[in-house]
């Protein structure tokens, strides 16, 4: 086996699997696929990937982005997160800053937001 040719899981902990749910699955859309055995939220995203959301009420989310979409047009997509209430993070900083939530890089656009666990979550568009 190859991990090249290997399926790949994104793991998160969560606090409040209700509130999870509303948010991954009515805010962002994704596809509901379940719970497992360990009452972990199911989702598939794209490329058979799976995105496995732990109940894990004491443990602190990572300060970094944890996962990234990616998308063809971004100040789209930040617009219709935005009507769905998802709250996005601005920046200010000499090396990343932030208009109207995107920020502009040399090889990519991307906006950074919190599922409402704290996981600081990204999309970006490849320029």
């Amino acid at each position: 086996m190859s991990l090249t040719s290997s399926s790949v899981a994104v793991m998160l902990p969560i606090s409040d699997p209700d509130r999870a749910r509303e948010f991954y699955s009515d805010r962002l859309g994704l596809p509901y696929e379940g719970t497992n055995s360990e009452q972990s939220l199911l989702y598939r995203l794209a490329s058979g990937a799976q995105l496995v959301l732990l109940p894990r009420p004491d443990q602190e989310p990572s300060p970094s982005t944890a996962l990234s979409f990616e998308v063809a047009d971004i100040e789209a997509e930040v617009a219709a997160l935005e009507g769905r209430g998802v709250a996005f993070d601005d920046y200010d900083l000499p090396d990343l800053k932030t208009v109207d939530h995107v920020c502009v890089m040399a090889s990519e656009k991307a906006a950074w937001f919190r599922d409402p666990h704290g996981n600081v979550l990204c999309m970006h568009q490849n320029l």
